[in-house]
C-alpha cells in the first residue's frame, strides 16, 4: 500500500509538471507573460524538489554560463558592427561608381 502511495506521487508530480509547462508555453505563445513565467516557476519548483542535488549544480554553474554568454554576445555584437561598416562602405563606393560613370 506505502508503495503505491509513493508512486501516486509521482505521477501527481508528473502530471504537474507537464501541466504547468505546457500552460506556460501557452500562455507565453499567447503573450500573456506574467502567467507563462507563474506556470513555469511552478514546473521548475517541482522539479527542483525532485532534483535538489542537480538543482543546486545548476545555481553553482549560473554565473559561469553567464560571464560565458555575456563574452558570446560582445563577440557577436562586435562582428555585427563590422560587418554593418562593411556593407556601408561597399555600398556608398558602389553609389560613387555609380555616380562617378
Amino acid at each position: 500500500m506505502r508503495h503505491s502511495r509513493g508512486k501516486d506521487m509521482e505521477n501527481w508530480k508528473r502530471g504537474l509538471i507537464a501541466g504547468s509547462a505546457g500552460l506556460s508555453i501557452i500562455l507565453l505563445l499567447k503573450g500573456r507573460h506574467t502567467g507563462g513565467l507563474i506556470f513555469g516557476g511552478i514546473a521548475l519548483a517541482t522539479l527542483a524538489s525532485e532534483y535538489p542535488d542537480e538543482f543546486a549544480d545548476i545555481r553553482r554553474r549560473i554565473p559561469d554560463w553567464l560571464e560565458h554568454g555575456s563574452t558570446f554576445l560582445e563577440v557577436a555584437s562586435r562582428v555585427g558592427e563590422r560587418l554593418a561598416d562593411l556593407a556601408e562602405r561597399r555600398s556608398s563606393a558602389w553609389v560613387d561608381a555609380l555616380l562617378n560613370a
